[in-house]
C-alpha cells in the first residue's frame, strides 16, 4: 500500500490537528504554517501538504502573502521531483505571478519563473543543465540560501531516478549529473550512493527497477453469449421472382423479358418466390 499523501513523519502534533480542522483556513493560522515552513528549511524536512495549506491560505488572503515564505515552498517541493508538489504548489500562486511577460519590478514573478525553468529542466532529466542554471546567476543562490542541504538534497534525488534507470553510467556523465568530480564525486558515489567506481563506469547495483524482466501479456477474451452469423446466400430457388405491374396486370418476368422491363420502378418492387409464368 502507498503512502497517503497528506503523511508526514515529523509533523508537529498542533500541526497535525490545525490541518485535520477547520482553522486550517483561518488566517490568523497564517504565521503558525510559515514558522514551520522556515522549520523545514532548516531541519531538512518536507511537509507538502501543510505547505499547500498555507499556499490556499494566501489564496484567499493575498494581503498575508509573504514572497520569502512562497519561494522557500517551492525550493523545498524541488528536492523531492520527480513528485508532482511543485506544480501542485504553482497551482495555488495568482495568475499574475504565473504569466511568461511580465515587469521586472515584480520580484515575486521573476522568482517563480525561475524555479519553474529549474523544475523543467529537472523533469526532462537535464540535470547537468540543472546545475549550470543553478550557478549561472545569483539570483538562483539567494532562491536556495534558506533550504539547509539544497545541494546535497538534489544530488540524492538525481541518483535516486539515476538507480531506477541503468544498471552501469559513464563516469564522466555521472560527474556532470551531479556536478562533483574527484574525491568528492567518489565519495558521494560510494559512501552515499553505494556504488562501485570501476574505472571510466560506475556500476549500479540491481534492484526491482533497474532489474531487465521478460515478462510474458496473456489475454482471455470471453464472451456472453454466441455470435449471430450472417445468413446464406439464397439459392437460385429462393430468390424473389422481378415482376411488372400495369394497371390490374400482373406480369412475371422470366429472364428474358427482365432487360426490357428493369426499370427503376419494377427493381423498387420484389416479391417471391411465386410461379413463374408458363
Amino acid at each position: 500500500m502507498g503512502v497517503p499523501f497528506d503523511f508526514a513523519p515529523d509533523r508537529p502534533e498542533h500541526i497535525d490537528a490545525i490541518l485535520n480542522g477547520l482553522d486550517r483556513y483561518n488566517p490568523e493560522m497564517t504565521a503558525v504554517f510559515q514558522d514551520y515552513v522556515a522549520s523545514q528549511c532548516e531541519n531538512q524536512t518536507y511537509d507538502c501538504y501543510a505547505n499547500l495549506a498555507l499556499l490556499k491560505l494566501y489564496q484567499f488572503n493575498p494581503h498575508l502573502t509573504r514572497d520569502e515564505t512562497t519561494t522557500n515552498i517551492l525550493c523545498k517541493a524541488l528536492t523531492v521531483f520527480p513528485s508532482p508538489d511543485f506544480s501542485l504548489c504553482l497551482a495555488l500562486l495568482p495568475p499574475s505571478v504565473l504569466a511568461s511577460s511580465l515587469p521586472s519590478s515584480d520580484s515575486l514573478a521573476e522568482a517563480v519563473q525561475k524555479l519553474a525553468e529549474l523544475s523543467r529542466q529537472l523533469n526532462s532529466c537535464d540535470y547537468a543543465g540543472f546545475w549550470a542554471t543553478l550557478d549561472s546567476d545569483d539570483l538562483y543562490a539567494d532562491l536556495v540560501a534558506d533550504v539547509a542541504g539544497f545541494d546535497e538534497l538534489m544530488r540524492v534525488r538525481i541518483a535516486v531516478t539515476v538507480s531506477q534507470a541503468v544498471r552501469e553510467v559513464e563516469r564522466p556523465l555521472l560527474e556532470s549529473w551531479l556536478n562533483l568530480s574527484g574525491d568528492e564525486f567518489e565519495q558521494f558515489v560510494g559512501g552515499v550512493c553505494g556504488w562501485k567506481v570501476d574505472g571510466p563506469v560506475v556500476r549500479v547495483p540491481m534492484n526491482k527497477e533497474n532489474e531487465a524482466k521478460g515478462m510474458v501479456v496473456r489475454e482471455n477474451v470471453r464472451f456472453d453469449r454466441e455470435l449471430a452469423l450472417p445468413p446464406f446466400p439464397p439459392s437460385e430457388e429462393d430468390r424473389p421472382i422481378p415482376f411488372s405491374v400495369v394497371g390490374e396486370k400482373l406480369t412475371i418476368l422470366t429472364p428474358s423479358r427482365v432487360l426490357a422491363h428493369d426499370t427503376p420502378s419494377v427493381r423498387a418492387a420484389r416479391i417471391g418466390p411465386i410461379f413463374e409464368e408458363p
